[in-house]
């Protein structure tokens, strides 16, 4: 699997971008705009508030879909059987967020959206004509005043030996959304599978960023940019016992965008949330 690692700051930047996403569903950017302080400072923080009691106050809601997902009802990827092995906290700038974690939390959403937003007029700018055609508006009018980009925090407990035989930290799937923007994780153990069927470390290092095409993008272009499988494996050894953090920003259209002849946006994630078990 040739994931291509892409220099923000070069000027055939965007093509090579676009033609990884293609090519593979991946690509990895470097010298990125995402400040690390930022982002590993946020790590140590919602760690603590994991820890913590207070999240049982923000559980989360069925309808709103804002709040604590507790490892009881967290999701069971499509296709699985068993839950993940995860606890998240989905982030909206219009829904509940920590008092002492707010405004550092909506600075990196607003850094990684803008980011996010930049990309996909990359691929925009590089979608094939006879491709494009298909899209219903183009991918920069999809997100305009869109309320559906979501932060998820992401902390991965450690493992106590007693989990379900099977069980991932995260088994293998694909995103909902258009494209989604992943800072290097406390902790590795993001694996993606090649177009042979094998499963490739990604590597955990912050000077890198990986972005990969959701279902939605996948949807819209008729599978011109793939929607890559992808998972967290389990640790072994000492790594075990620590926890895994991480803040992927998932890139949504608005839900009235018509994605194809099947689907709007909105339905397609109504559909995807079922199937993942955390929407009636």
């Amino acid at each position: 699997m040739n994931v291509q690692q892409v220099d923000y700051r070069a000027a055939d930047a965007a093509e090579r971008f676009a033609r990884s996403l293609h090519e593979t569903g991946f690509a990895v950017l470097s010298h990125h705009p995402i400040p690390e302080t930022l982002v590993t400072d946020l790590y140590r923080r919602w760690l603590a508030f994991f820890d913590g009691d207070a999240k049982h106050a923000y559980a989360f809601s069925p309808e709103t879909q804002d709040g604590w997902f507790s490892t009881a009802v967290s999701e069971t990827a499509k296709g699985h059987t068993q839950k993940d092995l995860k606890e998240y906290y989905h982030v909206y700038p219009w829904g509940r967020i920590p008092p002492e974690l707010h405004d550092d939390t909506l600075r990196y959403y607003a850094v990684a959206s803008a980011l996010a937003a930049e990309l996909l007029g990359w691929v925009e700018r590089h979608t094939p004509p006879d491709i494009a055609a298909h899209y219903s508006q183009p991918l920069s009018s999809m997100i305009a005043d869109s309320r559906s980009t979501l932060l998820r925090v992401l902390r991965y407990p450690p493992l106590s030996g007693d989990e379900p035989a099977g069980a991932l930290r995260a088994a293998a799937h694909g995103d909902i959304n258009l494209l989604t923007i992943l800072p290097a994780a406390s902790e590795p153990g993001l694996q993606v599978q090649g177009r042979d069927g094998q499963w490739q470390d990604v590597p955990c290092d912050f000077g890198t960023l990986v972005i990969n095409t959701g279902d939605m993008l996948a949807e819209a272009s008729r599978g011109y940019y793939p929607s890559t499988l992808h998972r967290v494996v389990n640790p072994v050894g000492e790594a075990a016992a620590r926890s895994r953090v991480a803040l992927p920003l998932f890139l949504h259209p608005r839900d009235e965008v018509v994605l194809s002849q099947r689907y709007s946006a909105g339905s397609y994630l109504a559909e995807r949330l079922r199937e993942l078990g955390v929407k009636g």
